[in-house]
């Protein structure tokens, strides 16, 4: 007889970096309205995984130094285990995930967060998240800081570095 599958709960962090300073500065500098400056993790499992400069990392659920979320985005469950899901985070660390690889317009915590969430529920995140760099790049003042910008590297402290819960990494 087969055991039942159980469903874990997942859940997307949002955090505004910017703790309110795009929506009001926005209008001014980029001549449209942003609602912040968007950091996600994912919730699974009883910890917190989120991509920055430094690679995959993970902590108790707001265990970083941004604090509580603003928001809190039900995705629904998955009947992925831990194990099978810590396997994966290691492998996705391994290649598309590693911290060189981290580029805040083009491969960042949003993307780690849309790609982990497909792998989880089939769902995707918000797209007012995935779709605020290309908002960005397409005003002046975006294509204008772009260089600067492009040399940005976010770690929110707190976390650490991820690495397979066996000792092995």
């Amino acid at each position: 007889m087969e055991e039942p599958l159980t469903l874990h709960p997942v859940k997307l962090y949002v955090y505004d970096l910017s703790k309110g300073m795009a929506r009001r500065l926005s209008p001014l500098m980029l001549g449209k309205q942003l609602d912040g400056i968007w950091h996600t993790s994912i919730i699974v499992h009883k910890d917190e995984f989120f991509y920055g400069s430094g690679g995959i990392s993970s902590c108790a659920p707001g265990g970083t130094l941004l604090g509580p979320p603003d928001t809190v985005v039900d995705l629904g469950n998955t009947e992925v285990t831990e194990e099978i899901f810590l396997e994966y985070l290691s492998s996705l660390g391994e290649s598309v995930f590693r911290g060189e690889s981290y580029n805040l317009f083009e491969h960042n915590c949003n993307t780690f967060s849309n790609e982990v969430a497909q792998f989880l529920t089939g769902k995707k995140i918000p797209s007012y998240i995935t779709d605020l760099p290309s908002e960005v790049l397409a005003t002046p003042f975006g294509q204008a800081l772009r260089p600067l910008l492009d040399s940005i590297q976010i770690q929110p402290p707190g976390g650490s570095t991820f690495t397979r819960h066996n000792g092995q990494s």
